[in-house]
C-alpha cells in the first residue's frame, strides 16, 4: 500500500521500537529550497514557499551518519587497496626517475659542449614563453623550463683545503679541522669516495679526498640575445646605460674586464639582469617596455632555479646581488646571495689574498681571488645595509672576513670603483658596532649614551677623512663619488641619532635629547644639500639602487617631522624649499612612490595652524 508524502515524513517523526533505526534532525524535514534559504518549511511537497517562487520542491533523503559495519568494512577495504595502488604507483615513477637521470647522465657525458643547453619547454611551459606585457601586472613571471642543472659535486668556488692537518693524520682519515663541520666534511670524503669507485681497478680502491675542485661546468641556460628576446644591437645599449652609473652603486665590477662579451660568455644570469636593471632605468617615468620584462623574466628564472640545485659560478651571486639591489624588497634576495657566497666559500678570498706564505699563484688564480673577493666585500656591505635600514637582525657577524679589504686597493688587478667599495664596507663595520652598542641601552638616553654618541661621532669623522684622502688620489673635489662619499657621512649622523632616540617621546624630551635632534636635522639639511647642490649627483640618481633613493627620502621625511615639533624654531620655508625641490627629483628619476609621501606630509604641514609659516 502506498504512503502519501505526507504521511511518510509524518511517521518519520514516529520513534521507531528498535533501537537502529534514524530519526532524522528537523532540518531533514525541510526542502531543499528552504533549507538553503534557512526558511521554515511545512514539510508538504510541494511546500507553499516553493509554490509562490515557482522552485521545484525537493526533499533529499538524510544521510545515515552511522553506517552499518558491513559498509564501514567495505570502505576500509577499498581504501587500503586504492593505498596499495598508490604505493605501486610511486615505486614506478621513483624507477622512471632513476633510470631518466642515469640516461641524462650520458647523453650529457657524450654530447658535444656546443649542445649541452637544456632542451625546449614542452607545449604546455612553452605558454609561459610569451612576453611579459601580454600577462597581469600582478602576476609573478612564469617559470619557462629553469630546472637545476646536474652537477656532479655540489661545491665549487674557493673550496676549503682538505689536506691532514697534521702528520698523524693520513689522507684517508677524518681531518681535526673538519671536526666542528660535520656536513662539509662528510660531503667531501663522499665526493671522494664516489671519484674513487667511478675509476675501474682490480685492487681495492683507496679513497683520498679532492684536492682541488672539479671544473667548473658550461653555463646550463642561454642568454636573452642567444635565446632571441633581445636583439643584439639593444643589449649592447642597456648594458651601456648600465655601465654609464650603475656600477658605481653597486661597485662589484671591472668595466675593463666585465666587457660585454666576456659577460655574455662567462654568466648568463648576471648578463640578463643588468640589461633588466637598465631596461628599467632607460623606461625612466614612462611605461616599463617588453625588454625589461623578458630580462627579467628570464634573470628570475635562473634565479629560482638556484635555489634547490648547487651554484657553481661566483657570478650566480652577482646576479643576484643586482636583483637584489634595484629591487623593493631586496631583503629575502640578498639573503639568498649570501648564503650562495659562503656555499661558494668566497668569504675565505681575502684571507687566501693575504697568504705571504710564498706559494706562488698564476694570474688566472690571482684574478678569480681579486673577483670573489670584490664581490664578498659588495655582498657583506649590501646585506649589512639591509639588517640595519629595516631594522632586523644581522645575520652574519663575523669581521674576519673583511679585515684584509684594503688589500685591494693596492693590488695589480684593483678595478677604478675599488675606492668606494673599501669606503662601504669600512663604513657598514662602524655602522654596525654603533648599532650593537646602542641596542644594549633599550633606548635609554643617559650620560652614557650622549658620551657614546659623540665617539661614535668622530670616529665617523675620521672614517669620512681617511677615505676621502684616498678618493682625492684619483678624483677631483666635484667628482660624483666624493660627493656620494661626503653625502653617506651626513647620513651615518642622522641615521646614529635617530637609533639612539628610537622610542622616547618626542614631545617630552629633556635640554640633551633636543640637542641631539637638532644635530640630526643639521645632518639631514646637509644631506639634502648634496642631493640638491650637485649636478653630478643629481644626474646620478636616476642609476641608483633602491636604498640610495631611500636615504634621501628618509633625510626630508625627518626634516618634515622636526618642522612640526619645533616649528618655532626652524626655517621652515627653507624646509619646504629643500622638500619640495627633493619630491620633484625623485619623481624625476621614476621613484614617484617617495616623491608622494614627501607631498602628503608637507600638505599636512602646511594645514597646521604654525605661526611663523
Amino acid at each position: 500500500m502506498s504512503m502519501s508524502p505526507t504521511a511518510s515524513v509524518s511517521n518519520a517523526s514516529i520513534p521507531a521500537a528498535t533501537p537502529s533505526s534514524h530519526i532524522p534532525k528537523r532540518g531533514a524535514r525541510a526542502c531543499t529550497a528552504c533549507r538553503k534559504g534557512k526558511n521554515r518549511c511545512e514539510g508538504d511537497a510541494p511546500c507553499r514557499r516553493c509554490q509562490l517562487s515557482g522552485t521545484p520542491c525537493i526533499f533529499e533523503k538524510p544521510e545515515k551518519k552511522n553506517a552499518p559495519p558491513a559498509a564501514a568494512g567495505v570502505n576500509a577495504e577499498r581504501l587500503s587497496r586504492l593505498e596499495g595502488q598508490y604505493l605501486v604507483m610511486q615505486s614506478h615513477m621513483i624507477g622512471m626517475q632513476s633510470s631518466l637521470d642515469r640516461i641524462l647522465s650520458v647523453v650529457q657525458g657524450q654530447a658535444h659542449s656546443s649542445a649541452m643547453f637544456p632542451p625546449p619547454p614542452p607545449p604546455s611551459q612553452a605558454l609561459g614563453n610569451r612576453s611579459f606585457e601580454e600577462e597581469r601586472g600582478d602576476k609573478f613571471p612564469p617559470l619557462p623550463g629553469f630546472a637545476p642543472p646536474p652537477h656532479k659535486y655540489a661545491t665549487y668556488g674557493i673550496i676549503p683545503s682538505t689536506a691532514a692537518s697534521s702528520e698523524d693524520e693520513s689522507e684517508d682519515t677524518l681531518p681535526r679541522a673538519t671536526l666542528n663541520a660535520p656536513i662539509e666534511a662528510l660531503q667531501g670524503l663522499a665526493n671522494a669516495a664516489a671519484e674513487a669507485a667511478a675509476v675501474p681497478s682490480t685492487s681495492a680502491p683507496r679513497v683520498k679526498k679532492r684536492k682541488r675542485a672539479e671544473p667548473i661546468p658550461r653555463n646550463a641556460f642561454p642568454h636573452v640575445v642567444e635565446k632571441g628576446l633581445v636583439a643584439d644591437s639593444e643589449a649592447r645599449e642597456l648594458y651601456n646605460i648600465f655601465f654609464a652609473g650603475c656600477h658605481l652603486f653597486i661597485p662589484v665590477f671591472d668595466p675593463l674586464y666585465d666587457t660585454y662579451e666576456s659577460l655574455m660568455e662567462r654568466t648568463p644570469w648576471t648578463f640578463d639582469a643588468i640589461l633588466a636593471v637598465a631596461g628599467k632605468i632607460r623606461s625612466g617615468n614612462g611605461p616599463l617596455s617588453p625588454t625589461f620584462y623578458k630580462c627579467l623574466e628570464e634573470a628570475q628564472g635562473i634565479a629560482r632555479s638556484s635555489l634547490f640545485g648547487p651554484v657553481v659560478r661566483k657570478e650566480a651571486v652577482q646576479g643576484m646581488l643586482l636583483l637584489a639591489a634595484w629591487s623593493t624588497n631586496g631583503w629575502l634576495p640578498s639573503g639568498h646571495a649570501m648564503r650562495m657566497a659562503l656555499d661558494l666559500g668566497l668569504h675565505r678570498a681575502l684571507e687566501k689574498l693575504a697568504d705571504d706564505t710564498g706559494k706562488q699563484r698564476t694570474q688566472e688564480e690571482e684574478r678569480d681571488l681579486v673577483i670573489s673577493a670584490r664581490i664578498w666585500l659588495c655582498l657583506y656591505w649590501f646585506d649589512h645595509q639591509m639588517s640595519l635600514g629595516t631594522g632586523r637582525p644581522i645575520v652574519l657577524r663575523d669581521e674576519n672576513s673583511i679585515r684584509h679589504c684594503r688589500l685591494l686597493l693596492g693590488h695589480s688587478m684593483a678595478s677604478p670603483t675599488d675606492v668606494r667599495l673599501i669606503s662601504q664596507v669600512e663604513l657598514i663595520a662602524q655602522k654596525t658596532q654603533i648599532y650593537e652598542t646602542l641596542a644594549q641601552m633599550n633606548g635609554q638616553v643617559n650620560h652614557n649614551t650622549l658620551a657614546f654618541i659623540r665617539r661614535a661621532t668622530i670616529a665617523l669623522e675620521k672614517w669620512y677623512n681617511e677615505c676621502d684622502e684616498l678618493h682625492r688620489q684619483t678624483m677631483d673635489e666635484n667628482s660624483l663619488l666624493r660627493k656620494i662619499l661626503a653625502g653617506e657621512l651626513h647620513y651615518a649622523k642622522l641615521w646614529l641619532v635617530c637609533v639612539a632616540l628610537r622610542g622616547v617621546s618626542w614631545d617630552k624630551m629633556p635640554f640633551e635629547q633636543r640637542e641631539l635632534a637638532f644635530q640630526a636635522k643639521d645632518a639631514a639639511s646637509s644631506c639634502l644639500d648634496i642631493f640638491l647642490s650637485s649636478p653630478e649627483y643629481r644626474a646620478a640618481l636616476r642609476y641608483a639602487v633602491h636604498d640610495s633613493l631611500v636615504t634621501a627620502a628618509f633625510s626630508g621625511l625627518f626634516l618634515l617631522k622636526m618642522a612640526s615639533l619645533f616649528p618655532a624654531e626652524l626655517d621652515l620655508a627653507m624646509i619646504t624649499v629643500q622638500v619640495e625641490q627633493l619630491a620633484q627629483l625623485l619623481s624625476d628619476v621614476a621613484a614617484e612612490r617617495y616623491a608622494l609621501t614627501l607631498r602628503i606630509m608637507l600638505a599636512n604641514l602646511r594645514r597646521k595652524d604654525l605661526p611663523t609659516w
